[in-house]
């Protein structure tokens, strides 16, 4: 089956959750926010939420700051 994935073709073995997609990619679900198909879709529903062919997945890592000045 074919999704985008981060604006990329990518292939999967078939339909999947959300969270076995993440499994698969070895991501970390707390550390990321995830749009499927144009809707941004909550951490509780990732086990829920299944991604069929054709699907677009966007996946957003969280990046921490340091301690440095404060933005003027």
């Amino acid at each position: 089956m074919k999704i985008r994935l981060n604006g990329d073709p990518f292939e999967l073995p078939g339909p999947l959750t959300i969270a076995a997609l993440l499994a698969q990619l070895d991501i970390e679900p707390r550390r990321v926010a995830v749009e499927h198909n144009l809707d941004i879709i909550k951490r509780a529903r990732y086990e829920t939420t299944t991604i069929n062919d054709g699907d677009t997945v966007e996946i957003v890592n969280f990046v921490g700051g340091g301690a440095g000045e404060p933005v003027r």
